[in-house]
């Protein structure tokens, strides 16, 4: 099928219902052999965040030493002018620190977290910087994490290398207890002693206890390290990230650029099927009727067959430019709403197609003809691409949520990452906060379900 998407499902489900995404991989691909228990020390995951964790403290403490010293001083010199110029660059200091801990945080962590708004002044100069840095709730936000940090890097660190050291020295002290009893000068690990009892771990059971004990501490330490560098993750995506109103501007108006370039692609197609449609078809029946007209003297019966001829032209005008007014905005869409509208997609499809809209009352225009022409491309694709024999078309409404899904008994092997049309169509309700999701393997059948919010 030459639809494109990405992995997932969405199924029909009662009051409070959705559809959720299927996030794993292909039938291909192949799983670990052994549990995550017993891979998590040796994967390349755990050491990375125990790397997080061993160089997260000496970075902990020049940004700590760094951040109070500035902050304090200008504090002090707030009297004076020179406080505010020693703030301000302590809380730009404080960003340039947090850009260090962003990249590890993505290298040793995976977690993405994107660049905060910068500050910058309304004019140059200065003055007017300082006063942005200043009243940046950013900057404040990586002043409090600079501080914060530090503790909580320590604790980290003590307990992570405690039981790292430890388990793998527990678990290899068969290798190398030998060391005690000829170079130490005793029989081997003291577990215990006084001035009159010791106990040493130097018989075989012992040995093998101590290595059982180790083993337990390997496995429970990456799990340990994970849950402090989950503490590390929401400091760093909390107070080095940006806002969720910030993120939510970028959104918009990223939303806003797919908005205008798909309003002017479709100004573009209209224009071009008018050119290349009716258009020159009104131009040739134009020629054919002045043609007409010098031969209605001379050959009465050829100007009646041009004029027979040039009113089958104008049916067929007619019918171009109903089939464009219909792709711009259907009249029955307008007067009878979405059952009516998608019936009289579905009649055009060329495979038999069930249509059923469960819906109390009638969304939003907007949303209701971003359903609409989502429905029909998605029905078009199915009759161009997907060889299938039938298709079904729900609609139904979940709280504040349109749902919207269209299957097919085709060819399947769908996706969306190669860019096609159908990642346009996503874009287009993405711009709206929709979601489109599919579950297209290879052998059918294809399941496509729309998301849009519901505005009445």
């Amino acid at each position: 099928m030459a639809m494109e998407y990405g992995q997932g499902y969405g199924q029909r489900g009662g009051p409070g219902a959705g559809f959720h995404g299927t996030a794993g991989g292909g039938a291909g691909e192949r799983r670990p052999r052994l549990p995550a228990a017993l891979r998590a020390p040796v994967e390349a995951r755990s050491w990375r965040e125990f790397g997080y964790v061993l160089l997260s403290l000496p970075v902990s403490v020049l940004v700590f030493t760094y951040a109070v010293t500035l902050a304090f001083t200008g504090s002090l010199l707030l009297i004076t002018f020179l406080g505010i110029p020693v703030l301000a660059v302590c809380l730009a200091g404080c960003r340039g620190f947090g850009v260090l801990e962003r990249k590890m945080a993505r290298g040793l962590l995976g977690l993405d977290v994107a660049e905060p708004e910068p500050a910058r002044g309304r004019k140059p100069g200065a003055a007017a910087w300082m006063g942005a840095v200043l009243k940046s709730g950013t900057s404040w936000r990586h002043l409090l994490y600079s501080v914060l940090h530090l503790p909580w890097a320590m604790f980290s660190f003590v307990v992570s290398v405690i039981f790292w050291v430890y388990g793998w020295a527990l678990l290899t002290y068969p290798v190398w207890f030998w060391l005690f009893p000829m170079y130490g000068g005793q029989d081997g690990l003291q577990l215990y002693g006084d001035e009159t009892h010791s106990v040493y771990l130097d018989n075989p059971f012992e040995i093998t206890m101590t290595a059982l004990v180790g083993l337990l501490f390997t496995m429970a330490t990456p799990w340990i390290v994970r849950a402090l560098t989950l503490v590390d993750r929401v400091m760093v995506k909390g107070l080095l990230g940006p806002t969720r109103l910030a993120t939510r501007v970028v959104e918009l108006e990223s939303d806003r650029g797919v908005v205008v370039d798909t309003a002017a692609a479709d100004l573009r197609r209209i224009e071009r099927d008018l050119h290349d449609g009716a258009q020159a078809r009104l131009v040739a029946l134009a020629m054919d009727l002045g043609l007409a007209k010098e031969k209605l003297t001379e050959d009465p019966q050829a100007a009646a067959r041009m004029v027979d001829e040039a009113h089958g032209e104008v049916k067929t005008a007619l019918q171009e430019l109903r089939d464009l007014a219909r792709g711009i905005h259907p009249a029955v869409l307008t007067d009878r709403g979405l059952d009516a509208a998608l019936s009289a997609v579905a009649s055009r499809c060329v495979v038999p197609v069930r249509v059923e809209v469960d819906l109390v009352e009638r969304p939003a225009a907007a949303i209701e003809g971003i359903a609409y022409f989502t429905v029909s491309e998605l029905l078009q694709n199915i009759s161009k691409h997907a060889r299938a024999t039938e298709a079904s078309v729900d609609v139904w409404r979940v709280e504040n949520r349109l749902m919207l899904q269209v299957v097919d008994d085709g060819v399947g092997g769908a996706d969306a990452s190669g860019g096609s049309g159908l990642a346009g169509l996503a874009g287009r309700l993405d711009a709206v906060d929709g979601i489109l999701v599919v579950d297209s393997p290879v052998g059918g059948p294809t399941r496509v379900t729309a998301e849009l919010p519901w505005r009445g």
